[in-house]
């Protein structure tokens, strides 16, 4: 473990440049607490993968004082967990994505264009936002409320969440966390369970009943899979269409190749700008809380041909590693819904960049997530002509 960033050296390939668009403001942010912080990428892909560290993190210490009769999927762990990610691969998995999701990928994709291409103009984490909810929904099964107002709902949820700072601080910040819980609870979750103890459909709630999950453990699974699949995604889809917008070497590489060549662009991407820039995990009997800084493991030389801040989509990776680094995370706890993730900002950018006259009009404002350690984009203005 190493407290310690990479020294970086020159590299032949590239001039040295830093492409990163989130670097500025990641710099300035004050999301890692004292501690044990393991930074290299070798150390922290080990740690993740380790059977003896336990998930730490994103609000773990106060999810555990919560009345539930079973802990959530994101805080498992052994059995129990593999179990259970078994259990929902299915939802998951490339093939699933591909023959279930993917048409209504296209559709939605094609929708939010054509509502571009309408009124001529549009804010990109406003398509993404819709893109992001509308497929993970479909999947969760959050099918039967308002999805603008979801939307706005899991965004304040995860704006909302407390991230530090003092006792009283946390307590008033989890209190404001619990209304909005009740909120999505009973706008969102309620009517979905409702439909599916009717009939049960091809989703995760639907799997969550037959397992016997109560209203609130369903609530908290819906949570995960909410901040997971919409609102980090929407952030990545932003961030990735805000590179592709400004480099026509890169725009024309994404649409002239093939899906697969596109998905390695992104993956590119989001090792450079990943969405969730710290993790956290506990060993057994050791008190201390480690920090694994997502952002230098992705950007360590001597796992990314030592010019890791040039955004390169033909770089040499370490073995056994996808080119999002460590992005996704990694070991047990990998983010499930990378694939869905991938393809849907494939599907759609392909479509979005292909619009006639496309251009981005106004660069986003970068603000910062202390609860997930990283960026939010907002106010990306999209202008076209026919």
């Amino acid at each position: 473990m190493s407290n310690h960033s990479p020294a970086y050296s020159a590299c032949p390939r590239h001039d040295g440049s830093d492409d990163r668009k989130s670097a500025a403001i990641a710099r300035g942010a004050s999301g890692v607490e004292p501690g044990v912080v393991v930074r290299d990428f070798a150390g922290a892909r080990a740690l993740l993968r380790d059977p003896d560290a336990r998930q730490a993190g994103f609000l773990a210490e106060l999810v555990k004082k919560v009345s539930m009769t079973r802990a959530p999927i994101l805080y498992q762990h052994g059995a129990e967990h593999r179990r259970q990610r078994g259990a929902t691969a299915r939802f998951f998995a490339p093939r699933v994505v591909t023959s279930g999701y993917r048409a209504l990928m296209v559709r939605t994709s094609d929708r939010l264009v054509e509502q571009l291409q309408a009124e001529g103009s549009g804010r990109l984490d406003e398509l993404s936002l819709d893109m992001a909810v509308t497929i993970a929904a479909e999947i969760v099964g959050l099918t039967d409320s308002d999805r603008a107002g979801m939307a706005k709902r899991l965004a304040a949820l995860v704006a909302g969440m407390p991230a530090g700072g003092s006792r009283i601080a946390m307590i008033v910040a989890f209190a404001g966390g619990q209304f909005r819980s009740l909120d999505f609870l009973w706008r969102d979750v309620k009517p979905a369970i409702r439909r599916r103890r009717r009939q049960r459909r091809d989703d995760v709630i639907s799997h969550l009943l037959d397992e016997g999950y109560t209203d609130r453990d369903v609530l908290t699974e819906c949570l995960t899979y909410g901040a997971a699949g919409m609102i980090t995604t929407r952030e990545f889809i932003t961030m990735a269409g805000w590179h592709l917008l400004e480099r026509d070497d890169l725009r024309a590489r994404f649409l002239g190749g093939n899906e697969a060549g596109r998905i390695a662009i992104l993956e590119e991407i989001l090792r450079l700008e990943p969405v969730v820039g710290m993790l956290y995990r506990t060993m057994s009997g050791a008190p201390t809380k480690v920090m694994i800084d997502v952002r230098s493991a992705n950007g360590d030389p001597a796992a990314f041909d030592g010019c890791p801040h040039a955004l390169d989509p033909g770089r040499p990776l370490p073995a056994k590693t996808t080119g999002a680094g460590l992005a996704f995370g990694d070991g047990e706890h990998r983010c499930p819904g990378a694939q869905v993730a991938l393809q849907e900002s494939a599907i759609f950018l392909d479509r979005l960049l292909r619009v006639p006259g496309l251009r981005l009009a106004r660069q986003p404002d970068i603000g910062w997530n202390s609860l997930i350690a990283g960026y939010e984009l907002r106010g990306a203005v999209l202008a076209c002509s026919d």
